[in-house]
């Protein structure tokens, strides 16, 4: 099964130049904890987390309304390509630590696959199960 089988397709992105509060309302009404960064081209700049609002913004005291996205995301994306099996999604989410992961196509934004999108699927969801037990592992060791 090919990721572009289990991703989510409708996705919600924020622009570099708008601001944490944008991106915090986002977040907020889509129920989501990481929003995909993208140029209006849905080309992927970096992703924006509620954890990059808070600890990068609010903890820094830094307005929100004034605060651009491109200024707290996290620039290091790791993407998927759509083409590729659901089980090497699984192993980079493990290896990279996320729990999210944006999937690309010829260099474009075109979904986001969760470790909860492949834990749905019977053929992964042993993978998924792997890979949360992996990030939880680390988790618990900070």
């Amino acid at each position: 099964m090919k990721v572009k089988d289990v991703m989510t397709r409708r996705i919600v992105s924020v622009a570099p130049e708008e601001s944490a509060a944008v991106a915090a309302r986002l977040l907020a009404r889509y129920n989501v904890g990481a929003l995909p960064v993208c140029t209006a081209e849905g080309r992927l700049k970096g992703v924006v987390t509620d954890r990059d609002i808070v600890l990068r913004c609010v903890a820094a005291e830094e307005e929100p309304s004034r605060t651009k996205i491109s200024e707290i995301m996290t620039r290091r994306v790791v993407s998927v390509d759509a083409g590729e099996q659901a089980e090497a999604a699984a192993q980079i989410m493990a290896r990279e630590q996320i729990r999210r992961l944006p999937v690309e196509e010829n260099g474009k934004l075109v979904g986001m696959v969760s470790l909860g999108d492949l834990a749905v699927v019977p053929d992964f969801s042993t993978e998924a199960a792997s890979a949360l037990c992996e990030i939880s592992a680390n988790e618990k060791r900070l």
